[in-house]
């Protein structure tokens, strides 16, 4: 069974840091495209940033410059380093996987749509 845990959320103040991390099991995490996405109350589910098989990287347009992600493909983990953060990047984060290529006509980045296999999120919290 295909099993995805993300961890690393917490509570910090704006202007800080947090990072994320993603464990994958159950697939050969160097095929899929993989991606964080964040959904905040009363809010839609967004694509945060996304990372290809072949590493080809994109980021949503309020991250980019502040958000990085990467992955540790020996270890199966993805990760999402967050920082510079604002109040308004408060929200649960969610490691999702597709098993296709990240620009497959049936992968829509900016809503999750096409993503098949999501973990159970972490709450991330920024303060004023």
């Amino acid at each position: 069974a295909i099993d995805i845990v993300e961890s690393g959320g917490g509570s910090v103040e704006a202007g800080g840091s947090l990072n994320l991390s993603c464990t994958v099991s159950g697939f050969l995490y160097d095929t899929y495209c993989m991606g964080w996405f964040r959904q905040a109350p009363g809010k839609a589910l967004i694509g945060v940033a996304r990372i290809d098989s072949d590493g080809e990287i994109g980021y949503g347009d309020s991250v980019k410059g502040r958000f990085t992600i990467s992955k540790d493909s020996a270890k199966n983990i993805l990760y999402l380093q967050m920082s510079s953060l604002k109040v308004e990047d408060t929200a649960k984060y969610y490691c999702a996987a597709t098993a296709v290529r990240c620009q497959h006509r049936a992968v829509q980045f900016t809503s999750g749509r096409g993503f098949g296999y999501w973990g159970q999120g972490t709450q991330v919290t920024v303060s004023s």
